[in-house]
């Protein structure tokens, strides 16, 4: 029964994520892209991964989306002027990145044993590696020690990743007005 759910919520994934980039209009492929949000924090939960499950949905599909969708709305950005492929330039980059992703699934299960599975380690109370470990589970202790041990640096990077565009969004939708 959770192959079947996980080959459904797969393909939702799939499929929402696929509409998402073809889509000639800007709020449905942020609709498509909450779908597919959804469709990943499912797959969390058959994984038992329920608090980032719960993450997904609430800053991914909750507050980013909002966020992306005020942004698009703010800044009312054209609907489709016409085909994607009017420009080769877009044409070639597409081929490009069609054939790389082939690549990358062709290598990914060629051979015997197909993807790496990467081993469980304790995660450590203290960062310089002494002390009890705590053995790694679905919990949010465990979560919130190796999100800020042995993670920090890539959590500050994203928050001031998101400072930035949020400058840039605050920045691009200002009104000019005209020195008269």
């Amino acid at each position: 029964m959770l192959d079947i759910l996980f080959y459904v919520f797969a393909a939702i994934v799939l499929v929402s994520a696929l509409l998402m980039v073809v889509s000639p209009n800007a709020v449905n492929g942020a609709m498509c892209m909450i779908v597919s949000f959804v469709g990943t924090a499912a797959l969390f939960v058959l994984l038992e991964a329920y608090f980032l499950a719960i993450l997904q949905v609430l800053v991914y599909a909750g507050a980013v989306m909002v966020l992306f969708l005020f942004i698009i709305m703010l800044l009312d950005v054209d609907k489709s002027e016409g085909s994607y492929f009017k420009d080769k330039l877009t044409l070639g980059a597409a081929i490009i990145g069609f054939a790389l992703v082939a690549i990358l699934v062709c290598s990914a299960f060629a051979g015997a044993n197909h993807l790496p599975e990467p081993g469980l380690m304790p995660v450590l109370e203290n960062p310089t590696g002494e002390g009890v470990g705590i053995p790694f589970t679905t919990s949010s202790k465990s979560f919130g020690y190796s999100l800020f041990s042995k993670y920090m640096l890539p959590f500050q990077v994203t928050g001031f990743l998101l400072l930035a565009a949020m400058i840039g969004v605050i920045v691009v939708s200002k009104k000019h007005e005209e020195n008269s």
